[in-house]
């Protein structure tokens, strides 16, 4: 009795020593059913050690006491309902007030841990865009402009510029020494989103995902590899080889060899027609349709081997730049060249590039010249001296950057160079101890520029060479397309298939109507039918019945003999003038006026020597 009276008194005086539970175990987090399931098993505890008099005490201490099971319930109420209330906290202790806040601490400590993360990213990434915005301050988005007149931007070099650009641009940056069979050639998909690197020597062909940087497949052909390309979706290429061209698909297996098409150098896909152009040592140029597999057309440039081609996108026009310095533009449904530009004298043309608008093209030449052509006009607007070797690979960007790959070095110059002459380059890049510059291409959609050299391939980043928003309406130019939808869009793109007959250096022609005064097109139909109603009333005035001949002279060529009696042309003048000569002469025999002898002069060359 003493102790549960010791124990009961212990429990009022200091609520937080309380062994039955209550404040104590709510301010240690216990849930309520496991406050309740405590509190059960340490009466059962007590009662089986009490008397029967203490059971009584003890059932009335629990049940009637400070400590009743709807005493407790309330209290936890009040601890857990309205935390904000003040009246709910005036029943509450001060070690119920202290728990309460240590709990509340502890679930604001761990919102804090997260709010100070977050800030710490926005305040990073707010940095890095500051730091960013330092280095590509532009008017234009994605163009670098330099802050003062004594910043150039060409000095900027891609070891800086990849500490200002974002990780999946940085990623962008990088070069593979592949030297067993370099130089290397490179070669994009219309979407961007694959790859082609051809190895010259050798034959090495692998196919990459730019946008992870992975390897989808490898193959070795063991024969020189002049050029590869992308046919109408990156499942199928092309690849010029020694002795002929053959398509493979991306696993690497041969699907077909191209037997009319030998000894090519360059090859040129045309995605709305489905046309492959080649042209090579002969210099024959070449089509050829993909989707049926037939040669189209066959034309001889006339001008020996060729090795520079490309096409113009806005007209399917293909392009030749010759070794006499000339530069040829040809369609399939002509035999001959549709215009003819002397760009380069005494220099043959290396390296030649359209611009998506097909308004202008830049030739560079054997010496050392890049040229701006007027494709509207064919007219030269002006000229860049490249220094460090002749401009082996030239190209131009979506949005209109010109770039120049020249011995060890490629140099790039912005719109307005190609608009005007400017007098610094855009951005610059070396590739020491690498060189000669192979071939170099902008890779579409994407700020990314590729080039491959003598010991394998590199990788830069141009800002603001690729356009940042595809066009949804071209088919297979969406990177992220699955296998359904390049399905149907190949479907798609074989019903809209254009046909190589309306291919024209003047696109708009096609589609349109020729048109005419309105007026003009009423007074000519009123015309035509008033000069068809006289001639039926005259020939119903004249028309006679045909006599029926005899037998042998109803026949078709008797009619059409007759009728032609009455026409005069001119055979039948002459006829008729002849045979009035032919009488007139036979007169004059017969009366004596004419000699029979001939002179010597009108005498014909044999019968010359019979005169003394």
């Amino acid at each position: 009795m003493s102790s549960l009276a010791t124990t009961s008194h212990r429990s009022n005086e200091n609520p937080k020593k309380d062994r039955i539970g209550g404040t104590s175990n709510i301010a240690h987090g216990d849930t309520q059913n496991k406050s309740i399931i405590k509190r059960q098993q340490q009466i059962e505890a007590i009662h089986s050690k009490a008397s029967s008099q203490e059971k009584e005490k003890i059932e009335s201490y629990f049940h009637n006491g400070p400590s009743s099971k709807y005493h407790n319930d309330r209290r936890r109420a009040n601890l857990r309902h309205d935390d904000t209330n003040p009246n709910s906290l005036k029943k509450l202790t001060h070690y119920q007030k202290r728990s309460l806040d240590k709990r509340k601490n502890m679930s604001d400590r761990a919102v804090k841990a997260n709010i100070s993360r977050l800030e710490t990213k926005r305040l990073e990434a707010a940095v890095a865009a500051a730091d960013a915005e330092l280095v590509l301050h532009t008017e234009q988005s994605g163009f670098i402009e330099p802050e003062t007149e004594m910043d150039r931007t060409y000095r900027l070099t891609q070891k800086e510029l990849k500490h200002h650009v974002d990780e999946q641009t940085a990623k962008q940056i990088f070069d593979l020494n592949l030297d067993q069979y370099s130089p290397y050639g490179i070669d994009y998909d219309r979407s961007g989103r694959c790859g082609i690197l051809y190895g010259t020597n050798g034959g090495h062909i692998a196919l990459m995902d730019m946008h992870t940087l992975s390897l989808k497949s490898e193959f070795h052909l063991n024969e020189r590899v002049r050029d590869a390309t992308f046919l109408h979706n990156p499942t199928m290429l092309a690849v010029a080889q020694k002795q002929h061209a053959f398509i493979y698909d991306d696993t690497g297996a041969e699907i077909h060899r191209l037997s009319d098409h030998q000894d090519i150098f360059q090859m040129e896909f045309l995605p709305h027609h489905w046309l492959l152009s080649t042209i090579g040592r002969a210099g024959f140029l070449k089509y050829h349709d993909t989707s049926i597999g037939n040669l189209v057309s066959t034309h001889k440039t006339k001008m020996g081997p060729c090795s520079v081609m490309t096409q113009n996108k806005s007209n399917a026009i293909i392009t030749c730049g010759h070794l006499n310095g000339t530069v040829t533009m040809w369609s399939p449904a002509n035999s001959e060249y549709l215009a003819k530009i002397l760009c380069h004298k005494g220099a043959a043309v290396q390296s030649l590039a359209i611009d998506k608008t097909g308004h202008y093209m830049v030739t560079g030449g054997a010496d050392s010249q890049i040229k701006i052509w007027d494709v509207r006009m064919y007219k030269e607007t002006h000229a860049y001296y490249c220094r460090g070797g002749t401009p082996s690979s030239l190209d131009i960007s979506q949005k209109g950057v010109l770039g120049i790959g020249h011995g060890c070095r490629t140099t790039f110059w912005s719109p307005d160079a190609i608009r005007h002459k400017v007098k610094d380059p855009y951005m610059s890049h070396s590739i020491n101890g690498k060189g000669p510059v192979h071939v170099m291409k902008f890779r579409p959609y994407e700020d990314v520029c590729g080039i491959g050299h003598n010991k394998g391939f590199s990788s830069i980043v141009i800002p603001g060479s690729g356009e940042p928003t595809l066009d949804s309406m071209e088919y297979n130019t969406n990177p992220y397309q699955d296998k359904k939808q390049r399905r149907e869009g190949e479907v798609r793109a074989l019903l809209d298939k254009l046909s190589p007959d309306m291919i024209a250096i003047d696109p708009d022609v096609i589609g349109t109507v020729e048109e005419s005064d309105p007026s003009y097109r009423l007074e000519r139909q009123n015309q035509i039918e008033e000069d068809a109603n006289a001639r039926k009333e005259e020939e119903g005035d004249q028309k006679v019945k045909e006599k029926k001949r005899m037998r042998g002279r109803n026949k078709i060529r008797k009619k059409l003999k007759r009728r032609k009696q009455n026409v005069v042309d001119e055979n039948l003048i002459k006829l008729r003038e002849m045979h009035e000569m032919e009488q007139l002469e036979q007169k004059r025999e017969e009366e004596g006026e004419v000699s029979k002898e001939i002179p010597k002069d009108e005498a014909p060359a044999a019968l010359k020597r019979f005169f003394s």
